[in-house]
């Protein structure tokens, strides 16, 4: 009897758990939107910067790491690395828009980036699932918390039934 409650605590915590998911996700996809406007504004401070000199963007990019300075050199590579970040979370956000609401959370779980994941968990929310996306999680929540419940107290049941009700009861 008591490890039907235990095994009903973990169902429900599953659940519980999991239909947090596609919150997380969505406010995942809320920071990353987020970092977008932010790199493209500091790309477009560049571009300015570029232009009112004369140079287009590669040009000025190619200008920094040529330069002798090695303080100047690595801001260039660091213009290259942020272009060609910012051009990979937009793909991503166009994937996530053109994705139904079961794929997000695969696509999620397959590209997210570290460091806005790590930044959308330590403000991270919960919500109440009203999607079903939402309720869809909850429910597979509930029958995986159940089945590794059941799975990880399979043995001591089995020894329980082993040692009969006699020597169970002592």
């Amino acid at each position: 009897m008591i490890l039907k409650r235990i095994a009903l605590f973990f169902a429900l915590l599953g659940g519980i758990f999991t239909s947090q998911l596609p919150e997380f996700a969505q406010q995942y996809r809320q920071r990353l939107g987020g970092a977008i406007d932010e790199i493209r504004r500091m790309i477009g401070d560049f571009d300015a910067d570029a232009a009112r000199l004369g140079l287009s963007r590669d040009q000025g990019i190619a200008r920094l790491k040529a330069n002798a300075d090695p303080l100047i050199r690595s801001r260039g590579e660091h213009v290259e690395s942020d272009i060609a970040r910012a051009d990979r979370f937009e793909r991503q956000l166009q994937a996530y828009a053109e994705a139904g609401p079961f794929r997000r959370l695969g696509l999620f779980a397959r590209e997210f980036e570290p460091d806005i994941a790590r930044r959308a968990l330590a403000h991270f929310e919960p919500a109440v699932p009203v999607t079903g996306e939402g309720l869809v999680s909850a429910i597979g929540g509930v029958f995986a918390g159940w089945f590794l419940f059941r799975l990880v107290s399979a043995p001591l049941q089995r020894r329980k039934r082993r040692q009969g009700p006699a020597t169970a009861s002592r």
